[in-house]
């Protein structure tokens, strides 16, 4: 891998169990093993470098969605594959990178303040999009918003893993969204 590549997972891990302010390019130069200028010289300043990891991370992230909607035609399938990144996320004892910003948002400046909310809208847009195939196809609720549906589904996740990472335990972080998925699926149709 490359310095820059090194320098983008190192952060990103910082930025997830830190946050942005905690973190700094002397924590991350400690980490790589370089010094602050190389990290300069890579990325001029903290915006630049958190912009870059976001940016990086909603690329893996939205190539993640695909690969949900190509691997999986039911829709319980693809949410449940949806919830397992957040799983996976928290078993690493990763927060998830968009509600690990949103947690800072007032001290974020405005680029990742903006990144941010694109973010949230990318969850929301694949939900929603997601919620009406499963209520067309008749596996989903059809009298439900798939809006207010969607919003839950994301507050259910992320949530879950601040409570996860909070309590520091093995509580199965999925089971809230198990329940949830049960409200939603129309009679007959489990799996």
């Amino acid at each position: 891998m490359s310095t820059r590549s090194d320098l983008l997972a190192s952060a990103e891990i910082l930025l997830r169990t830190r946050g942005y302010a905690a973190f700094s390019y002397a924590d991350l130069a400690e980490e790589i093993g370089i010094k602050k200028a190389s990290i300069h010289h890579h990325f001029p300043t903290k915006e630049s470098l958190a912009i870059a990891i976001v940016e990086s991370y909603l690329f893996r992230f939205k190539s993640q969605l695909e690969c949900i909607n190509v691997q999986n035609t039911d829709i319980i399938d693809r949410l449940k594959a949806f919830a397992m990144m957040f799983a996976k996320s928290s078993e690493s004892a990763l927060l998830p990178l968009c509600g690990a910003l949103a947690a800072e948002l007032l001290a974020l400046p405005e680029s990742l303040k903006q990144l941010t909310k694109d973010f949230f809208e990318t969850h929301l847009n694949w939900l929603q999009i997601n919620i009406v195939k499963g209520q067309e196809a008749g596996e989903l609720k059809a009298e439900l918003d798939s809006v207010k549906v969607a919003r839950l589904i994301l507050n259910t996740l992320e949530g879950g893993s601040f409570v996860s990472w909070a309590l520091n335990d093995n509580y199965e972080q999925l089971s809230g969204f198990d329940f949830i998925l049960d409200g939603l699926r129309v009679a007959g149709t489990r799996h």
